[in-house]
């Protein structure tokens, strides 16, 4: 992955942050997934009084990329923080990362974003080694 993509989907992430709906915690992400095919689908997450019925951005990234019928996926961009406040890399919630593991292997690309000039890189495998899957 060049660095030019690196810094796209990173932007993306933060603009996707900008739309997310967190009343309750404050706690706003977006993320940037990249499908095989170059296109980007963008999520936020979307909090709800019933906590169970909320959202992570990782997650709506992927049911919005999953409804529009691709499978296939490179890389996903994650950027999150409290509300204005600089924030420092935002990994993905275990069940997000168990989502990842249903739709890419274990080289898929995790850019955590602390700013929009710095992020850190992993893998899925990196992040869940010894992951579920059929």
């Amino acid at each position: 992955m060049t660095r030019e993509t690196e810094e796209m989907l990173v932007r993306q992430a933060y603009e996707a942050q900008e739309r997310a709906y967190a009343p309750y915690s404050h706690f706003m992400v977006g993320a940037a997934l990249l499908a095989e095919n170059d296109r980007i689908y963008r999520g936020c997450n979307i909090e709800n009084a019933a906590y169970s019925v909320s959202n992570c951005a990782e997650r709506t990234a992927f049911f919005k990329a999953i409804s529009e019928g691709e499978r296939d996926f490179t890389a996903i961009a994650i950027a999150g923080n409290r509300e204005g406040n600089p924030g420092d890399y935002c990994p993905p919630c275990g069940v997000c990362r168990q989502m990842m593991t249903e739709f890419c292997g274990k080289d898929f690309i995790i850019l955590m974003a602390k700013s929009r000039t710095e992020w850190k890189i992993c893998t899925l495998g990196e992040l869940l080694p010894e992951s579920f899957s059929l």
